[in-house]
């Protein structure tokens, strides 16, 4: 089987919440199968630092700010790509936040926050994508799932009906735009070695939790997620649809 089935080149690749993290490690990855990589993030200047560091690289990299809780901001974002002639071919919703607390303690408030950036947003930036997406006939969208898709865990209550939400989402997405040339999957992460993660990682009782829980033993790297998402992006996948694929180093399987 040729390589070229899992090229990118001449594609664009809109990747959310990727200045760092799990969203960078599937930006530098579609960037070295020859994809141009537009960075996403609401720090500006730790996106612009992001977008000079791969661009020194060797990539083709732009940036856009922009929040994602802010209905107003993607759809600006949309239209300004549109107007530089960019054409985003390849979508990745990977911005997302987490909050932890006990259902009776949580507040409306922040159970919305959680809502609103992890699956409100992957419906907007999904619809704005699939507008642009749909006259052209092809287009790629992965959206970032959870263990939590399938799981339930205390205290992240929020973020886990949000992920739950977004397995759905990504098959009904599935259903509307398969025979239109655009392939909708999400990727399910297990528990990975981010900065979201740095408490966890260094909470003895959790990391020892996580490394006995999990077949692989150890915690997953963000470099890993890189090839599952430049298949789902190349015309490896394009047969596949409505999919939620595990980089969990077995965790899901298990008991």
């Amino acid at each position: 089987m040729s390589t070229k089935l899992f090229d990118l080149s001449g594609k664009t690749a809109l990747i959310t919440g990727s200045s760092r993290g799990l969203g960078r490690a599937m930006a530098e990855g579609m960037a070295a199968a020859g994809a141009r990589v537009i960075l996403n993030g609401v720090n500006a200047a730790r996106l612009d630092s992001a977008v000079e560091e791969m661009k020194a690289q060797g990539y083709d990299v732009l940036g856009a700010a922009f929040d994602v809780a802010s209905e107003a901001e993607i759809v600006a974002a949309f239209e300004k790509l549109d107007a530089d002639g960019v054409a985003v071919d390849i979508l990745v919703n990977n911005a997302g936040i987490q909050f932890r607390k006990p259902i009776i303690e949580l507040d409306t408030a922040d159970w919305q926050r959680v809502i609103d950036v992890n699956l409100t947003a992957v419906f907007i930036c999904a619809r704005e994508a699939a507008k642009r997406m749909l006259p052209r006939g092809h287009g790629k969208i992965i959206n970032i799932g959870s263990l939590l898709s399938d799981l339930g865990r205390a205290t992240v209550t929020p973020y886990a009906a949000a992920k739950g939400g977004v397995k759905m989402l990504t098959k009904n997405m599935a259903a509307e735009w398969g025979d239109k040339g655009i392939q909708t999957n999400a990727i399910g992460p297990g528990y990975m070695a981010t900065e979201m993660n740095t408490a966890l990682i260094e909470n003895p009782e959790f990391d020892a939790w996580v490394k006995g829980r999990t077949p692989a033993r150890r915690w997953g790297q963000p470099e890993e997620m890189a090839g599952t998402a430049i298949y789902l992006a190349s015309d490896a996948s394009n047969y596949v649809n409505g999919q939620l694929i595990y980089v969990d180093g077995g965790m899901i399987s298990v008991l």
